[in-house]
């Protein structure tokens, strides 16, 4: 029976199939997310091979541990959860001249593996990426490197060379050529990392795939290519900045909430092993200007806030926050002018993380309300200290977690005090040379650290 083409609608999304277009995607409640693709179905049971699955008790299945690959990168394995896992698939996203690329070439000459490394260049040539690998000064003979975008040559080249580590740059530049659509279309993407994702199961080989982001910041093509994938990386940081962030956003193997930190140098991508130092190198006490610690998956790590609070010349004051989430400091803003009777309401407040830094959690709460008033009263805070706290509607100071790895981090980087809620003063008695300060309200933690 001869193959028929017919029309199907993806979701850019979710990657939600319909036989027509729809305004509204039903799956994640999307607007004008359907694109056409046109697809080849065959006679059903062609393609097919008989399965061999078995039913089998959950009690009987037989874990084993995974294999590692240490990837030459203290902060690389940190994100990854102690290195590539072998079989594994791991996309790699991030904007358009962050550093991907180079972090990758970098880790295919530091990679501890046992074979050969296949690098497949969809968007460079040989030649571009023999000038980048020297510019980083690599020169190491198990790496292989192929320019081609058809699926079908890159799956016999791979069966040919069975390397230990296979890198796909870029996704989007790969295509079936047994579909009608271009490359980079919702079908190819998901029909190419369908098959990668066979590939690195069936034959052993952990396989990195670079992916492109939209201007919203994820990774183009439907959002089921994520949760195809083992390990979703995304590298973030600011063009103007030397800094950047590795961040994990879904790993089977390992916590999803850690990062690892690296500079941008001409030599390639240095990572930081202790940004602590880094991100306060440069602190001075002014008003508005206080450290705080925040943990991201298992690294605290402390940062600098800084507040400029100014007389609005406008009728409407600006909020303006770098680093932080907008709402948390009108929030904050808030609470100061109720609960502690700061006129804010006449004021522009200017709220930055020094360093590029982007700060989630609520445990910086506390710093960013005493650095607005520190800012608003042109008050400096007693030097030496850290301060650490979640601010509530009500004025209250609550508790935060990993209490004892913030206060370690605040006595081993050299600090003399320690602002902590009260109800996480019992958990740390005794354990800690650093003066511990007691926050049970704003307006009391303010007379005590003021200068």
């Amino acid at each position: 029976m001869a193959n028929k083409t017919v029309s199907v609608f993806f979701c850019n999304s979710c990657g939600y199939e319909s036989p027509k277009w729809l305004g509204k995607c039903p799956a994640c409640n999307e607007w004008n997310t359907f694109v056409e693709e046109k697809l080849q179905k065959t006679k059903s049971g062609e393609y097919k091979e008989k399965s061999t699955s078995e039913i089998v008790k959950l009690s009987d299945i037989k874990v084993e541990k995974g294999e590692r690959l240490e990837t030459g990168f203290v902060e690389l394995n940190r994100v990854l959860g102690g290195g590539l896992t072998k079989g594994s698939l791991t996309l790699v996203g991030g904007d358009p001249g962050i550093g991907k690329s180079t972090l990758i070439l970098q880790m295919c000459d530091k990679i501890q593996c046992d074979g050969k490394v296949l690098y497949i260049s969809g968007e460079e040539s040989g030649s571009q990426i023999k000038m980048r690998a020297e510019r980083l000064k690599i020169n190491n003979d198990n790496i292989l490197f192929l320019s081609e975008t058809d699926m079908t040559i890159i799956a016999e080249k791979i069966k040919e060379i069975s390397p230990s580590l296979l890198i796909i740059d870029s996704i989007q530049t790969m295509y079936d050529p047994t579909m009608e659509s271009t490359a980079g279309s919702v079908g190819q993407v998901r029909a190419v990392t369908g098959r990668f994702m066979e590939i690195a199961k069936r034959q052993g080989i952990t396989t990195v795939i670079i992916g492109h982001v939209t201007k919203d910041g994820a990774i183009a093509g439907p959002r089921v290519l994520e949760h195809m994938v083992d390990t979703v990386l995304y590298l973030e940081g600011e063009r103007y900045f030397s800094y950047r962030i590795l961040r994990a956003v879904k790993n089977r193997f390992g916590s999803t909430n850690e990062i690892g930190i690296f500079e941008m140098r001409d030599s390639g991508l240095n990572e930081v092993i202790d940004p602590t130092q880094i991100m306060i190198s440069e602190n001075k006490n002014a008003p508005g200007s206080v450290v705080v610690c925040t943990v991201e998956g298992t690294r605290p790590m402390l940062v600098e806030i800084q507040a400029l609070v100014a007389q609005t010349p406008f009728g409407m004051p600006r909020r303006t926050a770098t680093g932080l989430d907008y709402n948390r400091l009108t929030l904050i803003a808030a609470v100061l002018e109720k609960k502690v009777g700061c006129s804010l309401y006449n004021q522009d407040i200017y709220i930055n993380v020094v360093g590029g830094i982007k700060i989630n959690e609520p445990a910086v709460d506390l710093g960013i309300a005493v650095a607005i008033m520190s800012g608003f009263k042109n008050k400096t805070i007693r030097p030496g200290g850290v301060i650490i706290g979640e601010v509530g509607l009500t004025g209250e100071i609550r508790g935060v977690n990993f209490i004892d790895k913030r206060i370690y981090e605040a006595e081993k980087t050299g600090f003399s005090y320690c602002v902590i809620p009260k109800s996480n003063v019992k958990n740390i008695e005794g354990k800690f040379k650093i003066d511990i300060i007691e926050a049970e309200n704003l307006t009391d933690i303010m007379k005590q650290i003021c200068e």
